[in-house]
């Protein structure tokens, strides 16, 4: 594993570089992580849990994979990430960011606890500001100077599901800070863009497939899509070069029901 890079590469019309992907233990980030392993990204792998991590990295033993253990809700720990990241590899090129929960689901908003909702705000939101500013502050002072960050949104960020006002705030949220990231990158070359995903097959996608609370209050079980699918478009936009940008991309499972909920 080489110690340092010195910028993103071409691989024909391709990029690639130095990665960092949070909550690449599992889901969608770990399917992320091995997508960019095996097409020759380095990745620092963040995530709360050092051994989920050390797992994802083994799925590409060829790979030149860092495991770093982050809160991403906590300040230090996403300066000991980023810090971390450069002193290993010498640069950022790529920030997908990942990271998120959705809190306790089925709970109506009168019963939401305050502490339960202040999580998902400090992971989902709070946790992705944290992450898109140190990895502003690196790609603006590298050399070559920018990058690109890849915020996961989520089909929340346009349309809720029911009890989910938590979860579906964070992700509107995430829609204005990508907007304000991508603008404010303009002048030093930091291209930003958002990626909405439905019904990826996950652990935390695991009770569509056996029933999911509809608007009309019925329960049905919805169709899924391979996370690998989703890791493959957020490969696509992470490869393009800086002088183009995906702003907005929706990738979800066919037949799910997102065009004319509610």
């Amino acid at each position: 594993m080489n110690a340092k890079q010195t910028g993103a590469k071409q691989t024909g019309a391709k990029q690639t570089g130095i990665a960092v992907v949070t909550g690449a233990g599992s889901g969608i980030g770990r399917a992320v992580a091995v997508e960019l392993l095996r097409a020759g990204w380095s990745v620092a792998l963040a995530g709360r849990r050092v051994e989920t991590l050390e797992e994802t990295a083994a799925l590409v033993p060829e790979g030149a994979a860092l495991a770093v253990r982050t809160d991403v809700a906590r300040p230090e720990h996403v300066s000991t990430l980023f810090s971390t990241t450069v002193e290993h590899f010498g640069r950022v090129d790529l920030l997908f960011n990942n990271a998120g929960t959705f809190g306790p689901g089925g709970v109506p908003v009168e019963e939401l606890p305050y502490d339960a909702w202040r999580h998902v705000v400090d992971t989902n939101l709070n946790g992705a500001f944290l992450c898109a500013q140190a990895a502003y502050r690196q790609m603006k002072e590298q050399e070559p100077q920018g990058g690109r960050i890849i915020n996961n949104g989520s089909i929340s960020a346009h349309t809720p599901r029911p009890h989910s006002a938590a979860y579906t705030a964070t992700k509107h949220a995430l829609t204005g800070l990508t907007k304000s990231l991508s603008l404010d990158g303009r002048p030093y070359r930091i291209a930003v863009g958002q990626i909405d995903i439905g019904n990826a097959a996950t652990d935390m996608t695991a009770r569509m497939q056996t029933g999911a609370l509809q608007a009309n209050g019925e329960v049905a079980p919805e169709p899924v899509m391979d996370v690998a699918d989703v890791a493959r478009t957020v490969r696509h936009m992470a490869e393009l070069p800086l002088e183009a940008n995906v702003q907005f991309a929706t990738v979800l499972a066919t037949a799910m029901p997102y065009v004319g909920r509610g």
